[in-house]
């Protein structure tokens, strides 16, 4: 099997150097291109996203600094190295402050060159590993979230569980904020192309008249300004899955060459001359009637069916609030974690007026209150921000407030009994979320300081951390090692 090159871009207004530097990389397998201004370099590390950039900089005033903050900013986990005949050390720390990964002073050493980019791609390669397993722990925790106390809930896990090891398109309904990409990830990740690609696309997000090459890419000459050939997203998605949020939002036009790809499995690029085949699953979400759509004309009554073969619909937050108190805290622990903040636990008062109000935009908007929260740590005021909505009756009989009491008053885990006659204790969700997690960082930590032979300053940088939390976190693990230790010993 042919693995793709790894892309590299030249910065550097010596054509001669940059052409030696290319054919050079060109040999060692990469696929480079070569940019002579950082003009130049933008448009082409924006049309090409290659995976490392090779600047050659004096660093002086807005040549240097200028350009490295740009890259950065379009793509924060791209490598940058520095090429430079300037040795200060203040140049150097200037340019690690600016975000390369490495510096290399001139003249430059062919092998010594080689040696530094492979160690600057490997830490990219195990960055990418630890941010991939951050995420699986986070979606993970999102799915017991969602999943976890509500009946609504649990009949479209039930759903999901059912079609998840199939073809079959999915339609996914549902208010905005109530989950949508989650369970379309759920979907995903319990289907048997979970070891395959998942590629989102917001069709609200992409102008219509830019949707179409998103999509299906373009050859070169296509339209001005379309210099190189561009691959779709139906194209990064083959033999795995593509998910179209927001599907009621795509153009007329656009949904007849959609349909076309449900229907046969093919397309052809912008300006291309023939047809390409893909294996794609198509998830796709809405938060309007799309019946309703095609009563009115903009929506194609044919390509409704094709995407309408399985249909999960999410209900809003108000039709199950007994999930309202297991979310709150979810989050406060989430967010006063990466905010480094330890604000008070809601009151029952609160905890009831939460209950009491609508949420017009579902987890989303519950998730963002608790945000502020603890921000600005002022119970008052999200109070205030909820009254603005009077008290609704729940569908569960009553006012909504009433349901506050029982979670407010049950903090303790459920118990469960062991079958002996004793009981033990069930840890709770959020308990479940936090063992999974420090789990998964204590392999990701392992995991990178093996991969640098124990140098924590390194693999410090590698886990985008400080190296004092990392000297925190090897302590508390070996604190939690000699905790288990004498368990057993015991």
């Amino acid at each position: 099997m042919n693995h793709p090159k790894i892309r590299v871009l030249i910065v550097d207004e010596d054509a001669v150097m940059a052409k030696y530097l290319a054919s050079h990389l060109g040999r060692r397998g990469f696929d480079v291109s070569v940019a002579s201004s950082d003009q130049e370099a933008i448009r082409v590390f924006r049309s090409l996203d290659p995976a490392l950039v090779l600047v050659d900089t004096s660093l002086q005033g807005a040549v240097g600094s200028e350009i490295l903050e740009r890259l950065k900013q379009i793509k924060p986990a791209v490598s940058l190295v520095v090429l430079s005949a300037n040795r200060d050390p203040e140049m150097i720390f200037r340019a690690s402050k600016l975000g390369a990964d490495d510096y290399i002073c001139k003249p430059i050493d062919l092998k010594e060159l080689d040696m530094r980019i492979a160690k600057v791609l490997d830490n990219q390669r195990l960055y990418t590993e630890v941010t991939q397993l951050r995420e699986q722990v986070r979606r993970q925790s999102d799915f017991t979230m969602l999943f976890g106390t509500s009946p609504k809930m649990m009949e479209v896990k039930m759903t999901i569980e059912q079609v998840a090891d199939t073809t079959a398109t999915v339609l996914i309904r549902g208010e905005s904020g109530t989950g949508k990409e989650v369970v379309a990830r759920m979907v995903y990740s319990e289907s048997s192309r979970s070891e395959k690609p998942f590629v989102k696309v917001n069709c609200a997000a992409i102008p219509h008249e830019l949707l179409e090459s998103e999509l299906f890419g373009y050859e070169p000459g296509a339209f001005t300004g379309a210099t190189r050939q561009k691959l779709g997203k139906f194209e990064q998605a083959n033999n795995g899955t593509i998910f179209l949020d927001e599907i009621s939002e795509m153009h007329p036009a656009l949904q007849a060459k959609l349909l076309h790809v449900l229907q046969d499995h093919e397309f052809s690029r912008l300006g291309g001359k023939r047809d390409i085949q893909v294996d794609v699953r198509v998830l796709a979400a809405t938060n309007k009637p799309l019946e309703k759509a095609v009563e009115e004309g903009v929506f194609r009554e044919d390509l409704f069916y094709r995407l309408n073969v399985v249909t999960i619909h999410i209900p809003p937050l108000r039709e199950r609030r007994e999930e309202i108190p297991v979310f709150l805290e979810y989050f406060l622990e989430k967010y006063s974690e990466h905010y480094g903040k330890s604000p008070a636990k809601f009151s029952d008062y609160a905890i009831t007026r939460m209950m009491e109000y609508p949420w017009p935009g579902n987890i989303r908007e519950l998730e963002n209150l608790v945000k502020r929260y603890v921000i600005v740590g002022n119970e008052a005021q999200i109070i205030r921000e909820l009254s603005t909505h009077k008290p609704i009756v729940s569908s569960f009989g009553g006012q909504a407030g009433a349901l506050a009491a029982a979670p407010a008053a049950n903090a303790a885990p459920a118990i469960q009994s062991n079958g002996n006659g004793s009981e033990l204790e069930m840890p709770s969700l959020l308990e479940i979320g936090r063992r999974a997690a420090m789990q998964a960082e204590r392999e990701a930590i392992e995991r990178v300081l093996a991969q640098t032979r124990w140098n924590r300053r390194q693999a410090a940088k590698i886990l985008r951390i400080s190296y004092k939390a990392l000297l925190n976190k090897l302590k508390a693990m070996e604190e939690q090692n000699k905790g288990q230790a004498k368990h057993s010993d015991a």
